[in-house]
């Protein structure tokens, strides 16, 4: 009876969590694979069932080529980008005597910004204008169009991005390099490790929990790309910052092909969670061989 009792109340503290993803995740998602056969235009009340029409469509999209491509590039620039910022953020804190956390905080205030703000405050800095660009053409001749390639619009998104989510990544590396053992580092200097050799061989590898959680939630920033790039570049130049969720947001509402866009989300769910899945088998074989479980 006193089971009984506990799974009545376990199931009644953990219904607001089941109601919310019933509500906000699953009922959705059950929506969308429904969309996603369907030729909805997004306004028409009546439309008609296509079956796999969208999916085949997607598949031969050069938009949806591009989005999955851009990810990638995205990921192979921003992670490496934000890792080693968010490292040597949290190395300096780390060393610090006093006032951690007010540095902490500091640091972290970019996490709270609002994407479109900073975006615009980056489009007026690099404007044709700009004090930048007018002092760049006066002094050196150079009349530079930062977002005007695909490499250098790439490059300025990852920057802002990075810069927005380095303080949060340094505040779980702190933590990280709290939790060492400081009595490792003092057997290692009686060894004689020098520093290079005790941040490869003893500070990462002790930093495994931290880094593995910085780099799959920066990864997953990768495939959740909008703001910035809707606001700086629209997807272009020739689809070099078109990311996935660009292409599903030109689909439904530029385009209003809501079934379609449906394809397209389901698909960059699933190569999401694939691309996800996979590099996490890699950290944590990365973690199995310095030790961890």
């Amino acid at each position: 009876m006193r089971a009984k009792n506990n799974n009545g109340m376990g199931w009644l503290f953990a219904s607001p969590y089941l109601l919310y993803g019933l509500i906000f995740f699953l009922i959705p998602l059950g929506w969308s694979f429904y969309l996603s056969i369907t030729d909805w235009n997004l306004i028409a009340p009546v439309f008609h069932h296509v079956g796999i029409d969208n999916f085949i469509k997607a598949l031969k999209s050069p938009g949806v080529h591009a989005a999955f491509f851009v990810t990638f590039k995205f990921m192979i620039v921003f992670v490496p980008m934000v890792i080693a910022s968010s490292l040597i953020v949290a190395l300096v804190v780390h060393g610090l005597p006093r006032f951690k956390g007010l540095f902490l905080i500091g640091f972290f205030l970019p996490y709270l910004a609002s994407g479109v703000v900073s975006s615009f405050i980056v489009k007026g800095f690099l404007s044709y204008n700009s004090p930048v660009n007018t002092f760049l053409r006066g002094q050196f001749g150079l009349d530079i169009n930062w977002l005007g390639t695909p490499l250098s619009a790439l490059l300025l998104v990852a920057v802002i991005i990075a810069w927005k989510f380095t303080g949060y990544y340094a505040l779980i590396l702190t933590s990280g390099f709290e939790s060492i053992n400081q009595e490792i580092y003092e057997a290692a200097a009686i060894d004689g490790v020098n520093g290079w050799q005790r941040f490869w061989k003893i500070t990462l590898p002790l930093l495994y929990p931290a880094l593995f959680t910085t780099l799959i939630l920066s990864i997953g920033v990768t495939f959740g790309i909008f703001t910035e790039v809707y606001q700086l570049t629209g997807g272009g130049p020739n689809f070099g910052t078109n990311t996935w969720q660009m292409e599903i947001y030109k689909q439904a509402f530029q385009n209003l092909s809501a079934g379609y866009a449906s394809a397209v989300a389901l698909i960059a769910s699933v190569v999401t969670f694939i691309s996800i899945f996979i590099i996490r088998k890699f950290l944590e074989m990365w973690g199995k061989r310095n030790g961890w479980t």
